[in-house]
C-alpha cells in the first residue's frame, strides 16, 4: 500500500474509488467497508483509495480540551490498513484552516481537482466542510455536476461501525480485552520502548521488561494482569502483562506497564516491543507480603501457559 503524506506527489491513478474517515482501530466494521471499496474498484478496473486525516480532527477542533484517546498510533493504523487491498492511503493534514473549507471547496479542490475521484463510497451520515455543512445529499448533487458517482453505505452498516468504535474504547479502558479484540478482529496491542526499572521482579524470579509507551494519546487498558504475547527477534513469546501501581511494593506514584516473557532470557533494554493483549487474568491488588505476591504470580503463569497458544 502506498502512503501519500504530500498530496502534491499523488500519482495518476485510474478511476479512484474513494472512502473517507479517521479509521482508528481499523476494526471489523472498517474492514467490511474497505472490502466493499476494493470490490467496487475491482469491478470497474479502478483504484481503491482511502482518505484519512492526521492528527485526529477532534484533537485540532477541541485543542487542549480534547480528552480523546486513540486505539492506534498513526504507524499502527497504516500497518493494519496495508493488509486490506488498498492501493493507496492519503494521510491528509487536518488543520484549523482546512476545517474552515466550505463543503464546495472540499469537493472541488480536494476530491475532484486533487484526488480526481471516480467513485465515492460513503455513509449516509457523512458530514464535511466548515461546521459540517456538507451532507451526503450535497455530495450526490455535486457528483452530477463534477461527474463522479456516490455509493451510499446502508444505515445499518454505518451504525455497526459507530457502535464498534465506541465499544472498543470502552472495552479497553475497562479491561475487557476479549470484547475489544472481537471488534478489532485481532489482539489489541501497545508499542513501547523497554526502559530501566528497579528490577524488583528479579527478586521474585519474575523479571519484567518495563514498557514506556511513546504516544501519549494511546489508550492504556485498565489496571490488572493480562495474558498476551510479545514478539522478540521474530519469535512470539507468551507473556504476563501487569498494568498498575504495584501496591504490594508500596509504589503508587506512576502507572507502570511490566511484561514478563515466558521462556525468554536476554537483554531487552532500549528495544521497541509490540505487546499483544489476549485476555484479562485478574485485577491488580495488594498482597500482605512478597511471598504471597510470588505465589500468585506462579498461579498467573500457569493460567497464561494454558491459555496462550502460539
Amino acid at each position: 500500500m502506498l502512503v501519500i503524506r504530500d498530496i502534491q506527489n499523488l500519482p495518476s491513478l485510474p478511476k479512484p474509488v474513494l472512502t473517507i474517515g479517521t479509521f482508528d482501530g481499523v476494526h471489523v466494521g472498517h474492514q467490511q467497508l474497505l472490502r466493499q471499496v476494493c470490490s467496487v474498484a475491482h469491478d470497474i478496473n479502478g483504484t481503491p483509495l482511502l482518505l484519512t486525516f492526521s492528527p485526529h480532527p477532534r484533537m485540532v477542533l477541541q485543542g487542549k480540551e480534547c480528552d480523546l484517546k486513540l486505539i492506534q498510533t498513526e504507524e499502527e493504523k497504516l500497518e493494519k490498513l496495508s493488509g486490506f487491498g488498498l492501493h493507496s492511503t492519503v494521510l491528509y493534514p487536518f488543520t484549523k484552516a482546512f476545517s474552515q473549507w466550505s463543503s464546495m471547496e472540499y469537493i472541488s479542490t480536494l476530491l475532484v481537482d486533487t484526488l480526481k475521484v471516480h467513485t465515492v463510497v460513503i455513509g449516509y451520515d457523512h458530514r464535511f466542510g466548515a461546521n459540517r455543512e456538507g451532507s451526503l445529499g450535497f455530495l450526490k448533487e455535486m457528483g452530477q455536476h463534477f461527474n463522479y458517482r456516490v455509493i451510499e453505505i446502508p444505515a445499518e452498516e454505518i451504525d455497526a461501525i459507530n457502535i464498534s468504535s465506541t465499544k472498543i474504547r470502552k472495552a479497553i479502558e475497562t479491561g475487557d480485552i476479549a470484547l475489544a479484540n472481537r471488534y478489532l478482529g485481532s489482539p489489541y496491542s501497545l508499542r513501547g520502548v523497554v526502559v530501566h526499572g528497579q528490577q524488583l521482579g528479579r527478586t521474585l524470579d519474575f523479571p519484567t521488561a518495563n514498557i514506556r509507551v511513546v504516544d501519549p494519546v494511546k489508550i492504556i487498558p485498565s489496571r490488572g494482569v493480562y495474558a498476551g504475547t510479545v514478539e522478540v527477534k521474530g519469535q512470539m513469546h507468551k507473556a504476563m502483562i501487569n498494568i498498575g501501581y504495584r501496591p504490594t511494593l508500596g509504589e503508587d506514584s506512576s502507572l507502570s506497564i511490566e511484561v514478563h516473557l515466558l521462556d525468554f532470557a536476554g537483554d531487552l533494554y532500549g528495544s521497541s516491543l509490540d505487546v499483544y493483549f489476549l485476555c484479562r487474568v485478574r485485577d491488580e491488588r495488594a498482597f500482605p507480603h512478597l511471598e504471597a505476591l510470588q505465589t500468585q504470580l506462579k498461579q498467573d503463569e500457569i493460567f497464561v501457559r494454558q491459555l496462550v497458544v502460539r
